[in-house]
Formats: C-alpha cells, structure tokens, sequence
C-alpha cells in the first residue's frame, strides 16, 4: 500500500514536472573573454628632469632625470573595446611618438571605428593627444577634469581642451564620473576615483582571467618611488586627496593581490606582455 501511495498520480505529474527540460534553468552565459594590450603612446628622447615630481625637493640636490614613457591601453571585452588614455599627439623635438594608435590597432586588426569607450585618466596633453582619433567612442571622464576644460578659459595653464573639443562642441557623447564606474557592467573593467593629481583624475582596474588583477596607476603615481614613498608633485592640485589616492591604490593592490602598472615607469610598462601580444 505504500508504494501504491508513492505512485499517486499527483505524485508522478510533479515528478515529471520537476524534471522537464521546460522548467530547467537556462544554462549561464559564459564570461566575455578580456584581454589587455599596452599601447606605445610616446615618450621623451631624453631623460626627464623630474625635480618638481616631489614638494619635498627629494629630487633636486643633484636633479635627477629618469626615462619618462606615456603608455596607453586596449582592453578588450568579448566583441567590445576601450582604450585607456590617448597619449602624446604627435612627435617634436622632446617627444618621440614611433606610431599612432590607429597604425597600433591596424597591426592587431582592431578597426578604431569600434572603439566604444575612451576613458581619460585626466585632461593633461600626454593622455588626451589622439583622442580625436575615435570621435565614435564615448568619452568617459571625470567630472572635476571636465569642468576645468569646459571653462572659459580653462581654470589650469596646462589643460589644453582643444583633443577633446569633438566632445566639448557637443559632437561626441560623454559621461562624466564622479566616482568610480563599471564600464561592462560585469565587475571587469572599473574606472577608479583617484583625485589629486587633478579635480577629476582616475585609475584604472581590469580583472583578467589569468593574469588576475591590474591596477592602472593614471598619474596618481609617476614612478615606483613617488609610490612606495608617498611623494607628491608640486603642481598637483590637490595634496591631501593626491595622498589618499595613493594609499587606495596601495589598499586596492593589497586587498586584490594586484599587479601595479604605473603609466608613466618603463619598468612597470615592461612588466606587461610586449606588443602585440596582450595579458589574458
């Protein structure tokens, strides 16, 4: 009889039920694959004289010069693609720029016109240079940078508005951040509030799925040992915040067993896979 009872109709219909592939959950959608491929963005023939890189004049007595590179990077998102600051514009007589980012891209078959985001770690002239390169892109930017460039005239000597005025005329679409943003929607790739070094600055975080976590340092840093000993520029606009930005970035790393890149050290830049090849 107990069997029987097992066996009710009632029973075997939920039975069916539970196991038909109609009310089976949808498999998951498997991650985007993401990949980060460093960009030559120009650099100075000579050694640079970095005395004013720290308001303590621990640079000054000799002044120290140091190789000084401006790099740029290509993340990839499953078919979607951003770039990470846009360099030097061009070459002169102090700064050598070997080739664009769209001769770049061209090499790794990446057409510029599918670009859908760049994201400006802040407004100065070695980080915007090409960005009127990708007028299809949207323009991700922090809203303290932009107000300094919107300005009339700009509130700081050494912000140029005019790589950005595809954008500023109302020709391209931009978002403005005012703290950190997840640009896929995904935990992937999140712009970082990082002040200091101007109104609006921000870093970079790209998490890889085998090389792990990679913190791009914007200019909250310009080489290792401005890092490692909490040393601020004289001309960034803000100390305090400079100080806590830094200490994020040191947060942040610790916490996620992060790889540093500073964008300006060519011995962080060379820590990633050379061109073309990119970090998985």
């Amino acid at each position: 009889m107990a069997a029987l009872l097992l066996m009710t109709p009632a029973i075997a219909q939920a039975q069916t039920q539970t196991s038909s592939p109609a009310s089976a959950k949808p498999p998951a959608s498997a991650p985007a694959a993401i990949t980060l491929t460093r960009l030559d963005c120009g650099e100075f023939r000579q050694p640079r004289d970095v005395s004013a890189f720290s308001d303590a004049y621990v640079y000054t007595d000799p002044p120290l010069r140091m190789p000084f590179v401006a790099s740029c990077y290509l993340i990839r998102h499953g078919d979607r693609f951003m770039l990470w600051d846009a360099g030097f514009a061009g070459s002169n007589d102090t700064i050598l720029l070997r080739r664009t980012l769209p001769e770049q891209l061209a090499e790794i078959g990446v057409d510029p016109a599918k670009v859908a985001f760049v994201g400006i770690s802040h407004y100065h002239g070695d980080h915007i240079g090409q960005a009127s390169r990708f007028p299809q892109a949207k323009l991700l930017i922090g809203a303290g940078d932009w107000a300094v460039l919107t300005a009339t005239p700009p509130r700081y000597a050494n912000a140029d508005p005019a790589p950005l005025a595809h954008w500023i005329s109302g020709g391209g679409t931009v978002e403005q951040l005012t703290g950190d943003k997840d640009v896929f929607g995904d935990g992937s790739v999140t712009i970082l509030n990082l002040p200091g070094h101007t109104p609006g600055h921000h870093g970079l975080l790209v998490r890889l799925p085998k090389t792990g976590p990679v913190l791009i340092s914007g200019d909250a840093v310009h080489f290792r040992e401005n890092y490692e000993h909490d040393r601020v520029p004289g001309f960034n606009t803000d100390r305090a915040d400079s100080l806590a930005s830094i200490d994020r970035l040191k947060a942040i790393a610790k916490a996620l067993g992060a790889k540093l890149i500073i964008q300006h050290d060519h011995r962080d830049v060379a820590s990633l896979p050379a061109f073309p090849e990119a970090a998985e």
